[in-house]
Order: structure tokens, then C-alpha cells, then sequence
């Protein structure tokens, strides 16, 4: 059973003042990043990892990094996206990198937990389920003594039934998601990413998600055990997403990193919108599909929602 939320802070020597207050956004690039068969490196994906914690945290070595996030007790947890399958998922080669890393910097590999809704959604991502002990945990919620709690978890306009992996499994969070245009959102990130916690989200994508994705964002069981957003940039859908269209699919190679949740997705509104003008497409406005569930988290005192208070760093390793 995880720890009580309100004991998690008492647990180890990460600062979380800093986190909450730190609007920092990293940017870290990699020509390397994707291998010839179009699939993430490996190598080149850990090398992004370490300089993206390294300049967030303004730690000389990306494991003293780590441990101003997270401590060698957290179960740690790595939210992923695997609704779009293979086509458009969280990549294994990305996640489990990650995963391991965080086994190998803190010494319990069975302490990381790499999870979705369902266990056929992740083996159609490409993943191999595990949940041996002593090894990293890969598995859904629907997986056997899991699934959704029997009580809602209410706030504002949402109440919704909480996946039992992050009630009672998940003490600490990373949100690695990938970066899409969404038809109805406007984008999916880092925050929407959460989504995939509830049992009913389908319920929430009126009035482009809003203010859905902020008012779950805000809820404990979310908000409190978030530590890091990771938007994987490496390729990005630009337009027509969430779904998979290759002719609207842009090559990136980049990570996005952040402790702002609202941040971390503004900065990712601010790419696609790139995209989508280089390539001559409408912005999202004009399309009436601007993301304002990010100006309600800012509103929310989730995060940052504006650039002009965002201090992003880009680099290239």
C-alpha cells in the first residue's frame, strides 16, 4: 500500500518548494534519437534522459538529479500512453529505458512500474508485461488484483473511479506521454496524459476537455504525486491526432522536461503550433481547438500557462 499523500513529502530530501515553483522547461535534441528503422534509440534516448534531469535539476551528475526527485524508497511510477498501439504509443524503447535507469540509480528494479488501462493496449505498444518480483513491472490496470477503486474521488466537474495502481501502488509519478495535436483537446500531453487513470473519460471531452483535464490534474491522488513531465517529442502529430497519420507526422527528435505540469504542455502547444504554420495548417484557435484547459490549471494554480513566464533551456546532446 503506498504511503499516506500527505506523509510523502516527510519520505526524503527531494524540495518540493522548488519543484512547485520551478517553471523551468529543458528541451534536450538528438539527432540520434531515432534509429534507422524509425524506432527510438536506446542509447540515445538514456543520453536525453540524463542531460534533461541534469539541467532541470542544475545537478552537476543526472543521478544527484534523480535524487532531488525521487528517493531509493518511492515506488515509482511511469504513467505511459498506449491507446494509438504501435502506430502512436509511448515506445517501449523510450519508457523502459527510462525505467531501468531509475531501477539502476536506486537499486530496486521491482520498485518501478511501467503502466496503462489495460494489458492488451500495452502488448499491442510493443511491451513485455512482467510483474515477477526483483525485476521492473510492466502491466495495465486491469491486470488481476488491481483494477478501479469502488468509490468516485469528486472534484469540481469530475468524479471518477481511480485506477488502483495509482491509489495504491504509485507514491511518486512521471507523466511520459507523447506529444499529439488532439481534435478535441487541442493537444494531448503530459496532463491529459492522466486521462488514463480514471474509468470514465470519455466523459470529459466536451468544451475541448475543459476544464476536465485541470480539475483531475488538481485532485490529490494526481497533483500530489506528480514529480516530472516528460513530453516524448521524438516525432510529433501535428495535426489529425490523436490518431496516427503519417503525412501529418513531423520528425523532432527531442524530449520536453519539467516539473509544471501546465508548463511542460504549454511549451508542447507552442511546437505544434509551429508545425502546424510551417506546414501552412490553421492554429488552433482558428480552429476553435485552443487547449484552454491550460489557462484553467494556471487559474488553478497548477502551473504556468503563459511563455512569458516560462524559462526554457534547449540543448543538444
Amino acid at each position: 500500500m503506498a504511503a499516506g499523500i500527505d506523509n510523502l513529502a516527510q519520505k526524503g530530501n527531494y524540495n518540493f518548494e522548488f519543484m512547485m515553483n520551478n517553471t523551468r522547461v529543458v528541451i534536450i535534441k538528438s539527432k540520434t534519437a531515432l534509429a534507422a528503422n524509425g524506432l527510438p534509440d536506446p542509447a540515445s534516448v538514456l543520453r536525453i534522459f540524463r542531460k534533461g534531469v541534469e539541467i532541470l535539476t542544475g545537478s552537476s551528475r543526472p543521478e544527484d538529479g534523480l535524487s532531488q526527485i525521487f528517493t531509493s524508497q518511492d515506488n515509482i511510477g511511469i504513467k505511459i500512453n498506449t491507446i494509438g498501439r504501435r502506430a502512436i504509443s509511448t515506445y517501449p524503447e523510450t519508457a523502459v529505458t527510462l525505467g531501468l535507469w531509475l531501477a539502476k540509480t536506486f537499486g530496486h528494479e521491482d520498485k518501478i512500474t511501467i503502466w496503462d488501462r489495460t494489458n492488451e493496449e500495452l502488448k499491442d505498444a510493443g511491451y513485455k508485461l512482467s510483474t515477477s518480483a526483483g525485476s521492473l513491472r510492466i502491466f495495465g490496470t486491469d491486470s488481476r488484483g488491481f483494477g478501479y477503486a469502488s468509490e468516485p474521488v469528486i472534484n469540481r466537474s469530475v468524479a471518477s473511479l481511480f485506477s488502483k495502481i495509482q491509489t495504491e501502488l504509485v507514491e511518486a509519478s512521471i507523466s511520459l506521454a507523447l506529444l499529439k495535436d488532439h481534435g478535441l483537446a487541442g493537444i494531448t500531453g503530459g496532463m491529459k496524459n492522466y486521462f488514463g487513470v480514471i474509468h470514465n473519460p470519455n466523459k470529459y471531452h466536451e468544451t475541448n476537455c475543459n476544464p476536465y483535464v485541470a480539475d483531475l490534474f488538481e485532485m490529490d491522488l494526481i497533483r500530489k504525486k506528480h514529480r516530472l513531465t516528460i513530453l516524448d517529442a521524438l516525432r510529433v502529430q501535428y495535426h489529425r491526432g490523436p490518431s496516427y497519420h503519417p503525412q501529418w507526422n513531423e520528425k523532432c527528435n527531442q524530449m520536453i522536461f519539467g516539473f509544471d505540469p501546465v508548463a511542460v504542455d504549454t511549451v508542447g502547444w507552442k511546437i505544434i503550433e509551429g508545425l502546424r504554420a510551417k506546414k501552412g495548417l490553421p492554429s488552433l484557435e482558428e480552429e476553435n481547438r485552443e487547449p484552454a484547459y491550460l489557462k484553467t490549471a494556471e487559474n488553478l494554480d497548477l502551473g504556468q500557462a503563459r511563455l512569458e513566464n516560462i524559462e526554457i533551456i534547449e540543448e543538444e546532446v
